[in-house]
């Protein structure tokens, strides 16, 4: 019979845990939140021998027990509930070996806790050039648990870390402190209370400011006594529970660690004097966003005309092969061209998410973290709001939850409302459809195309619009606070190619399906709505037979209008022109009309949108971007999509808060309706004037 085992997986902030959780799980894993808040739960699924079947929880990083944030709460709420069915039966600390001492703080108190627990030593591979040397018997022995040292990048100790998880009820529990010596006589009180319970649980229960609402409150009634003990000495009891356990830490290291300085090889301080510098680190940031944005044109152009002309093709073949109807329409005419509309920027996509990985997993990430904050302060902001503005480039949902660490509320809530201004990936396909429709596609100094700095151009205007709306916002909400930025900075390293694929796939997989259940839902109403209408809709054919009867037309010419004259009066037709009025001033029918009304859902169903409204009635084999450039302004001639229309529409969705998913976040992040309606008012009317006004010079 199989054996489940529950593995947790715990240790601090860069210390290559995502990495160890990748190679354990490969891709069998998923991503959630914790039911009940907005904190992100990665789970995945291994087999280890012939037996055991493995559940693996990769936890938020944490450096202690003493929590300072949500993310940390979640660690100790699990860690102290066994009723969670995902209570671990082990738990794997994992530790960089070369910040041991900080580390195995974090190990301590776990092993205090009656848990069995592994400590994973990971980039075992660096101990040579870093002139490490360790005694793994010693420090086993003194720790009173068993080691792995391992190599996330060269694939080392991994077979070992397996054995020791399938056999981890061989493993010693024995704490490796005893929690009454922080405060003697406090602890013989807490002892006496309860007699049967573990005190360091009861210690960490007392301590911590997190929801224990899991735990059975029987057991642990008369609880509040202690809790009433005053803030301050709890506090210092907490800094001498760290003091003792990092002297413990100390004298075991001087045993087991040695490291050769003179001979350690480090480029790291010469490399951040370069890219931290104050006039060559932005220099060198803003070089390498250009050559990121280049590669995502040239890279993506061949595999997305490929999707673009077989989308096209399968939904000629299903109108021409399937028995004709309208169930066959909706699949040719509204199903197909509206995934269509999202699955041909996978490539692009992909190779965002895939530059983003590469400069997380390079270290490099924190370093423009630490340049910007310089630039921060100066508009009202902490370093630390730098970590949702560049994570919002890839979601603005995950980016509003990542201000969770931020102490200060005014600088949180600023960074929450502003954080929408940055270009997410799902304007992405918005942005390179017009660019490519609008923008020639020539080369500056015959390297640099156009359209990938006009690219370049939209995602720091969408920065820039941040920033200035927080200076705005700091001087509107008068909160006087103070605050402190702090950040880690990470060893460099080469990118794990495992590492970087698998964060890739299920990012744009992520996006994909998430984005793909919301268009395949709109298309088939789209399709219905043009499909179908009152009144003339239904006399189309005789209506259009008189209109040009003097003409001599072609039977296909003859189609082509009464498909015209169908979806004009359909109800699609007749929502479109009811807001016409609305958005013709900035250079838009009423078809794009539509589009932007649907794409409040999310924005890349924009495209998905055009899609399907230009694909009924088409029997045409035409592609997606074809098909938007041969729309023809009804008033002015020419084509609807030019440089004016285009650049309208641009500096729209640069500047409009249009998804309701992001509305619903900041909702619960700020427990209030009144910050979302305020975005959702005050974005859309700067993207409406700046559109207006765009189009109406530029035209």
């Amino acid at each position: 019979m199989a054996k489940h085992i529950n593995v947790a997986l715990l240790g601090n902030p860069n210390t290559g845990k995502t990495s160890v959780f990748n190679r354990l799980t490969g891709l069998n894993q998923k991503v959630g939140n914790y039911p009940g808040i907005t904190v992100e739960k990665k789970q995945g699924t291994a087999k280890f021998g012939r037996a055991s079947t493995v559940h693996i929880l990769d936890l938020p990083g944490t450096y202690s027990l003493n929590a300072s944030s949500l993310d940390e709460n979640v660690v100790i709420e699990l860690l102290l509930n066994k009723k969670d069915k995902d209570f671990p039966d082990v738990a794997v600390v994992v530790a960089d070996v070369e910040n041991l001492k900080r580390n195995l703080l974090l190990f301590t108190q776990i092993k205090d806790l009656g848990i069995p627990t592994i400590l994973s030593i990971n980039m075992a591979d660096r101990m040579k050039s870093k002139a490490i040397s360790l005694d793994v018997e010693q420090m086993e022995k003194r720790l009173n648990t068993k080691i792995a040292l391992i190599s996330s990048r060269k694939n080392l100790g991994f077979d070992y870390l397996k054995k020791l998880i399938e056999n981890y009820n061989q493993l010693p529990t024995k704490p490796c402190l005893n929690a009454s010596n922080i405060a003697p006589e406090y602890f013989d009180r807490l002892r006496k209370a309860f007699p049967n319970q573990d005190l360091y649980k009861l210690w960490l229960v007392i301590t911590q400011d997190v929801n224990f609402g899991k735990l059975d409150r029987n057991e642990l009634q008369g609880i509040a006594t202690f809790q009433t003990e005053s803030a301050s000495n709890l506090k210092r009891m907490q800094q001498r529970e760290t003091i003792v356990r990092y002297q413990y830490i100390n004298e075991i290291l001087k045993e087991t660690l040695t490291i050769d300085t003179a001979n350690a090889k480090d480029l790291r301080s010469r490399l951040d004097r370069v890219l931290t510098h104050k006039v060559w680190g932005y220099v060198i940031f803003f070089s390498i966003l250009l050559l990121i944005f280049q590669a995502i044109f040239d890279w993506s152009e061949y595999p997305m005309d490929f999707i673009d002309r077989s989308f096209a093709a399968l939904g000629e073949w299903t109108k021409t092969n399937l028995p004709p109807g309208q169930f066959t329409n909706l699949i040719s005419e509204g199903i197909i061209p509206g995934i269509g509309g999202i699955v041909i920027f996978i490539p692009q996509i992909a190779f965002l998410f895939l530059f983003i990985s590469i400069l997380e997993e390079s270290g490099y990430m924190s370093r423009v973290v630490f340049l910007m904050d310089k630039l921060m302060r100066k508009f009202g902001l902490s370093g630390k709001s730098v970590v949702p503005l560049v994570a919002g480039t890839a979601c603005a949902i995950p980016a509003i939850m990542a201000t969770r660490n931020i102490e200060n509320w005014k600088e949180r809530l600023i960074t929450i409302l502003v954080t929408p201004f940055t270009t997410c990936s799902a304007r992405l396909p918005v942005y390179l459809i017009i660019i490519a429709l609008v923008i020639p596609d020539i080369r500056i100094l015959g390297i640099f195309s156009l359209q990938a700095l006009t690219l370049m151009f939209m995602y720091i205007l969408g920065f820039g619009a941040a920033i200035f709306s927080a200076w705005v916002l700091d001087k509107i909400l008068r909160i006087k606070t103070k605050s402190f930025f702090m950040v880690e900075m990470p060893n460099y390293k080469l990118p794990l190619p495992k590492n970087v694929l698998i964060t890739m796939v299920e990012k744009t997989k992520a996006f994909v399906i998430g984005a793909g259940k919301i268009i395949l839902a709109i298309s088939i109403i789209l399709w219905v709505l043009a499909s179908y209408g009152p009144g003339d809709f239904n006399k189309a054919e005789s209506i259009v037979a008189e209109e040009y009867a003097s003409q001599n037309l072609t039977p296909e010419e003859l189609d082509h209008h009464v498909d015209s004259f169908k979806l004009e009066h359909s109800y699609i037709g007749k929502i479109g022109h009811a807001i016409e009025p609305a958005v013709r001033p900035l250079g838009y029918d009423w078809k794009i009309g539509i589009a932007l009304v649907t794409s409040f859902a999310a924005r890349e169903v924009f495209v998905g949108t055009l899609a399907t409204i230009y694909s009924v009635g088409s029997d045409d084999e035409q592609t997606i971007k074809s098909r938007m450039a041969a729309e023809v302004n009804p008033i002015l001639g020419g084509p609807l999509f030019n440089f004016a229309s285009g650049i309208s529409l641009l500096l729209f969705y640069a500047f409009a808060m249009q998804c309701m998913s992001t509305l619903a976040i900041v909702k619960r992040e700020t427990n209030t309706w009144k910050w979302p309606m305020w975005q959702l008012v005050v974005m859309t009317a700067i993207a409406y004037v700046l559109s207006l006004a765009a189009y109406q010079f530029l035209k």
